[in-house]
């Protein structure tokens, strides 16, 4: 099902909609700050199965993030964060990256990695703002299989077309990016870069 939602307004009904579908182990397609996004509620044990079958991975060992609304998202998920981390997090968020942060103890076992690791995101955009306040807790995020033309991950009418019988709605929120988000490691203590995307890995640290 295609849903469109007002990239700038997101009309609240649309929005309910959208989340009692999560609510009920449904998983979207949804636009983020960077590349539409595949997700389902963190809690949903059977919607996770789902999205690693969709993207033929095992869920174990899959890269899920935690789409956040805030940073008080964040230290419900992860483990104590040094303050030079945290000011990291304050000046690039909202904002196109992702950050590869230690699991708390909040975090759904099975999507615990064998390195107790967590990918948090929290993406200045506002359908994705409203979907995550309204569920409450963190979106389960992944990128959508990528095979073929950029167009079918940027054009949520070609999406629908190629996953609607997968998915339980696409949200048409606009044209999406063709850049994955910045991807960044701060488990050491230290950031390192993983992968340069859409966020500006050179400002962000200076």
């Amino acid at each position: 099902m295609l849903v469109r939602i007002h990239p700038d307004d997101p009309q609240p009904r649309l929005i309910k909609t959208v989340v009692e579908c999560l609510l009920d182990g449904g998983i979207i397609i949804y636009p983020t700050d960077t590349i539409y996004g595949i997700g389902c509620n963190i809690f949903n044990a059977d919607a996770i199965a789902r999205i690693a079958r969709i993207k033929n991975m095992d869920a174990k060992k899959a890269q899920f993030s935690f789409i956040c609304s805030d940073l008080s998202h964040i230290t419900d998920f992860a483990k104590s964060i040094d303050t030079p981390i945290f000011r990291l997090l304050k000046a690039a968020l909202p904002g196109p990256y992702t950050f590869i942060l230690e699991a708390g103890k909040q975090v759904p076992k099975q999507l615990k990695t064998k390195k107790d690791t967590v990918g948090i995101r929290v993406p200045d955009n506002k359908i994705c703002h409203c979907i995550v306040k309204e569920l409450t807790h963190p979106l389960m995020s992944t990128s959508l299989p990528m095979d073929g033309d950029v167009e079918y991950f940027t054009d949520p009418e070609l999406m629908e077309e190629q996953f609607g019988n997968v998915v339980d709605i696409v949200i048409d929120g606009g044209i999406g990016n063709i850049l994955s988000s910045t991807v960044i490691d701060c488990t050491s203590g230290s950031p390192v870069l993983l992968r340069e995307g859409a966020g500006e890995w050179a400002h962000l640290i200076h």
